[in-house]
């Protein structure tokens, strides 16, 4: 994981072994899931009959813990046979899902004039967000990876902030790279950040 030629909060390229099993969803949370487990909306792009199915936004990483906490109330069930629990995903397994077995810059390649087929960013999404999963998957059928909305990790950076990546609908083509990384308060709220799960065994 992380850059050859780190810009800004990324990290140096280095090996990292996942050690655990752990199951990511295939988009980012939307507004529906949010409001069936939250009952509000705090989204604001959230007008439109389709509103429900866009990524949920304008969430700190706060209250995505507050979600999770929540869910893993209501939800507690055994999946695959396995007891577990929901959770943000670690940056390391975050970018490991985004790479999808690749090592170039994103995982189509080094260059980005594929980018339009698998995300939303600054040059395509008319300044807003767009419904999930209506873009390419990566090759493990995950969507949204590149753009859309900046993701919460659960790691914490310098100065207790936390980490976020993907880039988002607002970002130029490098912040979406697999390496592209991001920082920001716990408590910081954008439209341009909302959240992906994890579910792992315990």
């Amino acid at each position: 994981m992380g850059a050859n030629k780190p810009l800004f909060d990324e990290l140096e390229q280095k090996e990292v072994e996942i050690t655990q099993p752990f199951f990511i969803g295939e988009r980012p949370l939307t507004q529906m899931e949010w409001s069936a487990v939250m009952s509000t909306e705090p989204s604001r792009f959230k007008e439109g009959w389709s509103s429900g199915l866009r990524p949920v936004e304008m969430i700190s990483w706060l209250d995505a813990m507050g979600f999770i906490d929540k869910l893993n109330q209501i939800d507690v069930e055994e999946k695959f046979d396995l007891i577990g629990s929901w959770r943000l995903p670690t940056e390391a397994e975050w970018e490991y899902a985004a790479r999808a077995g690749t090592k170039t810059r994103w995982h189509f390649g080094d260059e980005d004039n594929e980018l339009d087929s698998y995300g939303w960013h600054a040059g395509n999404s008319g300044a807003q967000t767009r419904q999930t999963g209506q873009k390419k998957s990566n090759p493990w059928g995950l969507f949204d990876m590149h753009g859309m909305v900046g993701e919460w990790c659960s790691d914490e950076a310098r100065d207790d902030r936390r980490v976020h990546k993907g880039g988002s609908w607002f970002t130029e083509s490098e912040s979406t790279r697999c390496a592209a990384r991001s920082t920001a308060a716990p408590d910081k709220r954008s439209d341009g950040i909302g959240m992906r799960l994890v579910w792992a065994p315990l």
